[in-house]
């Protein structure tokens, strides 16, 4: 148990918490923040909970987040229970016609409405929707070998704007339409970082389950400007799974989007650290500027 000793010292660093926190949230009034989420916290209760008090902490002191999410484990799951079997060139998956129509009913029904009840549960107004709806993703097919899954070549942000306007957070399921009405799988990653382009979003954090990008020691890299993310890469620093995030992460600056960060979506609270303390969490992908208060700019 603890004494009453204890728990003013838990008052008092609260309450310095906040106050240090005070210029970050004036910082980030009225911004916007696309988040990516997935990873393991997707399907523990706990963790789901936790990250939707942080989405609902954001909108209430200002901030407009849209939440872009994934659904892998999910849509093998029922792939797996359905009999359809799963094919893979070059590691992604192949999405016939079969597959897609599962790809649709997972993200767009079962993950995107889990999302959307835990941050209304948390006090929220969450409002669940895909990239088919008005138009927000028209995509073309990004290999014609993988069947359905799509690239976005159109994002018309113009309905998440409104819902900003209404108070409400956006959770979008990364499903896109074709020009000719055809469903298209897009990875999650690349929707977050269309959609964040397209909104000159000020922040795209990227949530994995790894803490951040690593140098050849094996520490974590906590600031990055694009050159040196090509020159990791190229040096085979950066590999395997984390190429395409940093190459979503890369995009999205290029496009407009002041900074991306790659940060451990395990851990807690990681969005509320990385947007409201002095050294924020994970990766930060920007052009270069010392990793102190001034990147807040």
């Amino acid at each position: 148990m603890k004494t009453q000793m204890a728990m003013t010292r838990d008052w008092i660093a609260t309450a310095r918490t906040l106050s240090e926190a005070l210029p970050y949230l004036q910082r980030y009034a009225g911004a916007t923040v696309v988040i990516k989420f997935g990873g393991h916290a997707m399907g523990e209760d706990a963790a789901m909970a936790s990250f939707a008090r942080d989405i609902v902490l954001m909108r209430q002191v200002g901030v407009n987040p849209v939440v872009v999410h994934g659904g892998g484990p999910m849509i093998n799951d029922l792939l797996a229970r359905l009999g359809i079997a799963s094919s893979f060139v070059r590691g992604k998956r192949v999405t016939d016609a079969a597959a897609v129509e599962v790809v649709e009913m997972v993200l767009s029904g079962r993950v995107n409405k889990r999302i959307v009840q835990a941050i209304n549960a948390e006090g929220g107004r969450a409002v669940g929707l895909s990239g088919k709806d008005a138009m927000l993703m028209v995509c073309e097919p990004d290999d014609p070998e993988l069947g359905f899954v799509g690239r976005p070549v159109e994002v018309n942000p113009a309905v998440l704007t409104t819902l900003f306007a209404g108070g409400f957070i956006p959770v979008v399921a990364p499903v896109g339409t074709g020009r000719a009405g055809e469903t298209f799988n897009v990875n999650g990653d690349t929707a977050a970082g269309a959609i964040a382009a397209a909104l000159r979003a000020d922040r795209l954090l990227l949530l994995t389950d790894v803490a951040g990008v690593r140098d050849e020691t094996g520490a974590v890299v906590t600031q990055l400007s694009p050159d040196e993310v090509r020159e990791l890469t190229a040096r085979g620093v950066i590999a395997g799974g984390m190429i395409p995030k940093t190459e979503t992460a890369l995009a999205a600056v290029e496009a407009g989007v002041r900074a991306a960060v790659i940060l451990d979506g395990r851990a807690p609270n990681a969005c509320l650290l990385e947007l409201f303390t002095e050294h924020g969490a994970g990766s930060i992908i920007r052009d270069s500027e010392p990793r102190v208060k001034p990147r807040r700019s």
